[in-house]
């Protein structure tokens, strides 16, 4: 009823055998990438900071960053994750925030996620938000259709009564 295709069965290592790397499309039926030129991209696992790390200074990467430690200073990633055990004191940026640990300054991302362990105590500008029932959050919340784009703009400060009478 099934076959297997031949396509995908084990055969000669491209090392093995020269002829291994020549395959007529005409014969498969669909054309075959060329390794050779355009090898394939594989996402390079996440960067770790260890629970007996501390990190005094900023982060950047475009990558991903699992923090278990403590960091003191912003940091800029594709994702972040903040481990259970970790502490984070400074402004966090990132597509992708999921926050275990504790969290003490402003958190913006597209998707931030907060976990029943999560304690975050500043404001959180979010396109999408889950907070988990158990999470501690001390802050305000705000949805922004691009919250990464910071432009130097700071969170609205409404008007004191003292700046009323003037």
């Amino acid at each position: 009823m099934f076959s297997k295709s031949k396509i995908n069965e084990p055969g000669p290592k491209v090392a093995d055998s020269p002829a291994a790397t020549t395959v007529d499309a005409s014969k498969t039926g669909s054309p075959v990438p060329d390794f050779k030129t355009s090898p394939p991209k594989a996402k390079p696992p996440a960067s770790m900071l260890s629970s007996d790390l501390l990190i005094t200074g900023n982060l950047k990467t475009t990558g991903d960053i699992q923090i278990e430690g403590q960091v003191d200073g912003d940091i800029r990633a594709h994702l972040l994750t903040v481990g259970e055990s970790a502490t984070v004191k400074g402004e966090i940026i990132a597509d992708d925030v999921v926050v275990n640990g504790r969290v003490i300054g402003r958190v913006r991302g597209l998707k931030v996620r907060l976990t029943s362990t999560a304690r975050v105590e500043g404001d959180i500008i979010h396109k999408t938000i889950a907070i988990e029932s158990g999470a501690h959050f001390e802050g305000s919340v705000q949805r922004q259709d691009d919250p990464l784009s910071s432009g130097g703009q700071k969170m609205p400060v409404l008007p004191t009564a003292e700046g009323d009478k003037a």
